[in-house]
């Protein structure tokens, strides 16, 4: 850990964001969604931190198999189905919850005998326009649904919300209507709302929420953080100062001349770079805490390193000093909103050469069950 360039982890934020998840369910269950290695911040650690949730939710097999394997016994739910035959297998072997989407899906259950039926849930296009099937095809296939040896009776539906993270788009109540109208005279269990939907259409939460983001303590909201939910940083990415030089007015910094010091001035070089998951595409004016004190990024950012204004914070700063990128005192939104990007895509760019470290809080609570 030469560089010193960490990921500090805090199960207790996971924890405290599964309560506030949970709180505004109002009573439904609460899936987790841990896809991507846990937003990135670890599939196994996440699904520790998250093992009061009522299920959890993954994209593959290549996700989902290793929880079984490590003892937990929660439903698990793969969000895009199954890929290919030999799946339905590993599947039905791992005790695993299928989303059917699609036509070739439907096809493959019907035409392959297991040895244990699988939960299905059918999903619904109510206007996303990605995956599942259109509304006016849903009694259809349900039926047919019933009609496959290798599907269990307990049906369940659900569909994604394409515009929720926008509390002014009046969409996701057409897609409540779309999804209602396909599915209110079927039985079984529903599910509409992801983080966003969770916290910002409170009426359209059903029998299940799948929150994701809000989990790792990000606003699913593109509103930026007000009025935000009492969330708490999943994720710290920090480092460290190793330079400050003293640049004369005039002169530029980084790669490119994309930045000219307006006098002159302290700055200071952070082993951090666009080869750790820290966005290349990142401007000038970016926010950075150095030593818990707020400056901003100026220059390119390179690969490992980036380099910072420390103009009228020089005397309060020493070289080995901390370094947050995001995380504890500075939300990762602000970065966000400054790069042009998303929470998420920050949280799941972070890089197998930062060192991941559980922050102190992380008790590991009940941990895996067995088998």
């Amino acid at each position: 850990m030469s560089r010193d360039t960490r990921a500090v982890i805090s199960a207790g934020a996971l924890r405290h964001n599964l309560q506030v998840a949970r709180h505004a369910a109002r009573g439904a269950r609460v899936m987790a969604v841990i896809k991507s290695n846990g937003y990135g911040h670890g599939l196994l650690r996440v699904a520790r931190a998250l093992s009061d949730a009522d299920a959890f939710a993954v994209t593959c097999l290549e996700e989902a198999v290793p929880l079984r394997e490590a003892g937990y016994v929660h439903p698990i739910l793969l969000l895009e189905g199954v890929f290919e035959p030999r799946e339905l297998e590993i599947a039905c072997r791992y005790r695993l919850d299928l989303v059917l989407h699609s036509e070739w899906q439907l096809e493959l259950l019907e035409s392959h005998r297991l040895s244990r039926s699988l939960s299905v849930w059918l999903k619904v296009d109510s206007g996303m326009h990605r995956l599942g099937f259109p509304p006016e095809l849903v009694a259809q296939v349900h039926q047919r649904l019933l009609n496959t040896a290798s599907v269990g009776p307990h049906i369940r539906y659900m569909t994604h919300l394409a515009c929720a993270d926008d509390r002014n788009d009046r969409r996701s109540l057409q897609q409540l209507e779309r999804f209602s109208a396909a599915v209110d005279v079927l039985r079984g269990e529903r599910s509409l709302v992801n983080s966003a939907g969770l916290l910002g259409w409170p009426d359209l939460v059903a029998d299940w929420a799948r929150p994701g983001i809000m989990l790792y303590g990000a606003s699913p909201f593109i509103d930026g953080q007000e009025p935000k939910p009492d969330l708490r940083p999943a994720m710290t990415l920090c480092s460290r100062l190793i330079a400050i030089n003293q640049v004369r007015k005039g002169e530029t910094v980084g790669y490119g001349a994309t930045w000219t010091c307006p006098e002159d001035m302290p700055v200071g070089v952070v082993t951090i770079g666009y080869g750790d998951g820290y966005p290349r595409h990142a401007p000038s004016g970016t926010p950075v805490l150095v030593n818990g004190l707020e400056t901003q990024l100026i220059g390119r950012v390179s690969m490992d390193m980036i380099t910072v204004d420390l103009r009228g914070i020089r005397d309060q700063v020493s070289i080995g000093d901390p370094v947050t990128l995001w995380g504890d005192g500075l939300p990762i939104e602000r970065v966000a909103e400054k790069a042009g990007t998303i929470a998420y895509e920050l949280l799941c760019g972070v890089t197998r050469r930062v060192y991941f470290e559980e922050a102190r809080d992380s008790h590991h609570g009940p941990g895996p069950y067995p088998v």
